[in-house]
């Protein structure tokens, strides 16, 4: 553990050395922290949909900078430019083809998807939003079945922090959206970050067990990232009119990972 940060030392003793099982529980990090965003409706029962905005804009620029610093960069010191493309490539189509096919709806922009009138609203709501969660517990997953622990601490830290805002936003919106009174709308927020779990896990399994394929999977969870940061977050923080609002929150975000980036080494 020679020249490994508290904090790695310290997730080393708890979690111990196996890639899977950091992966694991580092998708119940993040989940955990998205629940605990979930949960603050019931303290902070309206927050305003400017700080809404501005909270999902720090998660944009949060993703945004972890997609290039912990997945995209190190993919391409791993396996070279060509298979992080391929990646990308991927990732985008497959989130693509989710976000047309998957019936699920969003609360300004409404419904999407095959089907979705036969689909009860709250679950489109909550398709919506895991389809939203998935990249970042597959990128932690990723990170720490890629061997580089820092990396992956980093990582873990980044998407846990942009969930907690988020969390709070999804409740929010669940309310506003009419699905439910306090309690349940936090629920519906935990429920749709359980997600992360299990494509943690799956992200640590597959990179551990097949190395090969280690830059295409990183640049698969970077481009999902990408994809939703673009097609997701940003039109709907920028719908109501708080356009700067979201715009400070990015550099925020930015300015955060890029810190975490650079003090955890």
């Amino acid at each position: 553990m020679e020249g490994s940060t508290l904090l790695e030392q310290i997730f080393l003793r708890i979690v111990g050395s196996n890639p899977i099982w950091q992966g694991l529980w580092g998708g119940i990090v993040i989940t955990v922290l998205n629940a605990l965003g979930a949960l603050l409706v019931l303290i902070w029962h309206r927050p305003t949909e400017r700080f809404l905005d501005g909270a999902l804009g720090f998660s944009a620029g949060v993703m945004l900078t972890a997609s290039f610093t912990s997945l995209i960069l190190p993919g391409i010191e791993h396996g070279g430019i060509w298979p992080v493309l391929v990646g990308i490539a991927l990732g985008v189509l497959l989130l693509d083809v989710f976000d047309h096919v998957v019936p699920h709806v969003h609360v300004i922009s409404g419904q999407e998807g095959i089907g979705t009138k036969r689909v009860r609203a709250v679950w489109l709501f909550i398709i919506a939003i895991t389809l939203h969660n998935a990249p970042e517990g597959l990128a932690v997953g990723v990170g720490f079945g890629s061997g580089d622990l820092a990396n992956a601490v980093k990582l873990m830290l980044a998407m846990g922090i942009q969930n907690i805002p988020e969390g709070l936003a999804v409740s929010a919106s669940a309310l506003s959206a009419g699905l439910g009174a306090y309690f349940y709308a936090s629920f519906v927020g935990i429920r749709a970050g359980l997600v992360e779990i299990p494509l943690a896990l799956f992200g640590a399994w597959a990179v551990h067990l097949a190395t090969p394929i280690l830059p295409y999977a990183m640049g698969f969870a970077a481009g999902a990232m990408l994809y939703v940061i673009s097609d997701e977050i940003v039109p709907e923080t920028h719908r109501k009119g708080h356009e700067r609002t979201a715009t400070l929150g990015m550099m925020l975000g930015v300015a955060v990972m890029l810190y975490l980036d650079v003090a955890l080494g």
